[in-house]
């Protein structure tokens, strides 16, 4: 999938961003405008997706600031949150009734979750401050724009780095970390007859990317005409695969050392979804030597990398303002860091569902229906507006007159058939093989619930019906006049229009994957 769609894809995302010097909504209208609503609709995912990825900084400031206490607080049972009765200091394997010290301080401590998405149980006021802070943070960082946001991401995107490594060393040298690594590394080759293994490498690979989001349009729309995609294509791809193995053997490697000390099978602890981070991981800590120093370190890692997520996102959205509406806005706001104030101070209100005790079901159910179900429509019909209607031969013209040369035929194959092929037969597969929403193993969402997730992901797709639909209605002639107008792309192939430029591309999006 890395090969066949991410690179291609990424390179596909680059040209049309740098060529055009517009956001997604503005340079996809301009490339196909029968289809300009889907630009739209990556702005829409990628700002909704960033409303409650915040949430996940708030955990992690919860988190961050519990660590420096004398001892971890997840470390016992004997606190005022535990549930004693069904308190396990450490995983409880098959004793179902049990929960681990660390489920309990997350779910009755940091949560204080209720029993179900239809008990909200009113705003939990200690993470609705961190969510405040969060967003604050997120501003100040990206407020006078990308050249500011440029000179925070070489410390936030490298900083994680050295404590990976750190963490690298240390778990590799733990007693049972060789038996979590062959549980890493040792491939079923069996799964590989399963499509949901195929649709779960492509979304891996579109959402640590970036792909569909409007980010990396966004973001090399702020290159020089002449900056070097096809290099800074390979640096993130690479960049970002690179670091996911890596930070597989920091996980693995912790996790068969979790499994050692309580003689438990490996696939038993693994686990996935906030669960990792904010579960298994703290546990790990808490069995560690020197845990205070090793927990807060962890947290402030995983703080860069989920600023870096949050940046591009929303800058997806203050690009689209600022090219579609800049002198009418500024008119209003005066000023751009104001647009910028406005942007995130919308996201935090967004957000603030999901800070409640029963938010965690909220936020669940957002990140199924956002992440999952409606990536997969937009990539497909991203693919489709660029590399079929807008077409190859285009396309390679645009990233000759940048580079001084035509893509190879690697890519124009890839662009021709075997992308659009995959990305068609992983939205059939998703479609064909749909599971609903759920939190943990046992919980289902209601019915109502289920159709609030499946509007959610409505709102992002509808704007590309809604765009086709414009622009049939507003181009003149028959039928077949106004189809055959409504793909004939007005980006001009000759000349090109200025726009500020800030750092190159490779350091926003190689930010933006490890988280």
């Amino acid at each position: 999938m890395l090969f066949l769609c991410g690179i291609p894809l990424l390179l596909m995302e680059f040209t049309v961003g740098q060529y055009t010097r517009l956001g997604p909504v503005h340079s996809l209208a301009k490339i196909c405008p029968l289809f300009k609503g889907v630009g739209l609709a990556t702005v829409v995912i990628s700002y909704v997706l960033c409303t409650y990825y915040n949430v996940l900084m708030t955990w992690a400031l919860y988190y961050l600031l519990h660590s420096f206490s004398s001892s971890l607080p997840w470390q016992s049972c004997n606190n005022t949150w535990n549930a004693v009765g069904n308190c396990s200091t450490g995983f409880p394997g098959n004793a179902t009734h049990l929960k681990s010290a660390s489920q309990q301080f997350f779910d009755h401590k940091v949560l204080e979750m209720t029993t179900g998405i239809e008990s909200a149980g009113g705003i939990r006021w200690e993470l609705f401050g961190l969510l405040v802070l969060a967003w604050t943070v997120v501003y100040f960082c990206i407020f006078k724009g990308v050249k500011s946001t440029g000179k925070v991401v070489y410390f936030t995107a490298t900083f994680p780095y050295f404590i990976l490594f750190a963490l690298l060393i240390n778990n590799v040298q733990l007693p049972g970390a060789k038996d979590g690594i062959l549980f890493f590394l040792m491939p079923n080759w069996s799964k590989l007859l399963e499509v949901q293994v195929w649709v779960n490498a492509a979304a891996q690979i579109f959402n640590s990317i970036g792909i569909s989001f409007g980010s990396m349009i966004s973001m090399a729309s702020y290159n020089k005409f002449n900056n070097n995609i096809l290099r800074d294509t390979y640096i993130v791809c690479l960049a970002n695969s690179a670091t996911s193995i890596v930070a597989g053997f920091v996980i693995f490697s912790a996790i068969g050392y979790m499994a050692h000390i309580h003689n438990l099978p490996v696939d038993d602890i693994a686990t996935d979804g906030p669960g990792l981070v904010f579960v298994v991981y703290p546990e790990v800590f808490s069995t560690m030597p020197v845990s205070q120093l090793w927990a807060p370190l962890f947290f402030i890692m995983l703080l860069c990398l989920g600023l870096d997520s949050q940046f591009a996102m929303v800058e997806v959205a203050v690009t689209f303002i600022v090219d579609g509406f800049g002198k009418k806005v500024l008119q209003v706001f005066k000023r751009k860091e104001l647009i910028v104030l406005a942007v995130c101070s919308v996201g935090f209100l967004l957000g603030i569902p999901h800070i409640t005790r029963g938010g965690i079901y909220v936020f669940q159910l957002m990140d199924h229906y956002t992440a999952v179900v409606s990536l997969m429509f937009l990539a497909f019909f991203e693919v489709l507006a660029i590399t079929l209607i807008f077409g190859v031969r285009r396309l390679s013209v645009m990233l000759e007159q940048m580079l001084g040369k035509k893509p190879n035929l690697f890519f124009r194959v890839c662009w021709q058939f075997l992308s659009p092929m995959l990305v068609l037969g992983i939205l059939i597969s998703s479609i064909v093989q749909y599971t609903p929403a759920r939190y943990g193993k046992s919980y289902t969402y209601p019915l109502w619930a289920e159709v609030v997730g499946w509007f959610i992901s409505l709102f992002s797709i509808i704007w590309i019906p809604l765009g086709a639909l414009h622009e049939l209605w507003t181009t003149e002639g028959s039928l077949l006049q106004r189809l055959k107008k409504s793909i004939t792309p007005t980006v001009d192939l000759e000349s090109v229009s200025e726009k500020p430029s800030g750092e190159s591309v490779a350091l926003f999006a190689a930010a933006q994957t490890p988280a």
